[in-house]
């Protein structure tokens, strides 16, 4: 494997930001009617039971798949959050940016106002340490795509990414549960062409041989888990990322504003390292001193 095709695998798995759709997420465990409320709330129902006995130590269930063009990966989880701050906080996507950016990777992100739509290019690095101009930029157009009473729908949907990559689709759906917590699905996924995908499987067979997702397949010598590999391992860190991503951002409304970005920061850094043998990047130290500097320059740039 050559240095370009090394470079290009390590691409391809940093910019994991793509797709999950209610729909099609649901469809796969045969909602009677995917992207709606009451398909959300029977999807509910039939994980009521993998929430409540999640190996993830806090209620949340993650799906994986491998699909015949691409990946898929979908977070269900039920969050200390009403349903009307879900809403308030993200129904526009200003608020979307700014929760993308607590993810390590992610180093820019600029929200385009038009007639048709609003447009969110987020610019994402291949690995933590490396110069935003080197970032890739992928444009999303973001819609909400349902405001009603008891059912929030927002997607995200790039036709285009880097590498062989190609329709990006991310999407978060909820309900209430109750007046303080609400049952939500973050998806994401994208599709990829034959080189993509054979690049990104010589990758994890080398150099990314070590890393591994969620989904428990077994269990080594010793009695501990065995966890997935390949590219649905990939998938599963990456939807994992960005709910923590999500739940962190949440987690900040009840903080005051001028101390706000600092405990988002906080919160997303100490959740990530609950699953250090997955989702281990750096230190606390190392990613506050990236995040604030990313500030500087955007308000800098303003």
């Amino acid at each position: 494997m050559n240095r370009l095709r090394v470079i290009a695998c390590r691409c391809l798995l940093r910019v994991g930001l793509g797709l999950a759709l209610g729909a099609l997420a649901l469809a796969s465990r045969a909602a009677p009617e995917a992207g709606s409320a009451q398909a959300l709330r029977d999807m509910q129902y039939q994980l009521a039971d993998a929430l409540a006995h999640s190996s993830l130590n806090r209620s949340v269930h993650l799906d994986s798949s491998e699909t015949p063009d691409g990946v898929q990966g979908d977070v269900y989880a039920i969050v200390d959050h009403p349903l009307d701050e879900l809403r308030d906080t993200l129904g526009d996507a200003a608020p979307w940016c700014e929760m993308l950016m607590l993810h390590i990777d992610n180093r820019r992100c600029r929200v385009t106002r038009r007639p048709e739509g609003d447009t969110l290019t987020l610019s994402v690095v291949r690995r933590y340490d490396k110069p935003v101009e080197q970032a890739i930029e992928i444009a999303f157009d973001w819609r909400n795509a349902s405001n009603a009473r008891d059912y929030l729908a927002i997607d995200l949907h790039a036709a285009a990414g880097p590498l062989g990559t190609r329709n990006y689709r991310v999407a978060l759906e909820a309900v209430a549960l109750n007046p303080h917590q609400t049952f939500l699905h973050f998806g994401y996924a994208y599709d990829h062409n034959m080189m993509a995908r054979l690049a990104t499987m010589a990758y994890l067979a080398t150099f990314g041989s070590h890393k591994v997702g969620f989904t428990v397949v077994g269990a080594d010598a010793r009695g501990r888990p065995a966890y997935i590999h390949g590219l649905r391992g990939l998938v599963e860190r990456n939807a994992m990322r960005y709910f923590l991503t999500l739940d962190a951002y949440l987690d900040g409304v009840a903080v005051p504003a001028p101390q706000r970005f600092e405990a988002r920061l906080r919160q997303w850094f100490g959740a990530i390292a609950q699953y250090p043998e997955q989702l281990d990047e750096t230190d606390l130290a190392t990613y506050l001193a990236l995040k604030r500097a990313d500030r500087e320059r955007e308000a800098a740039a303003r």
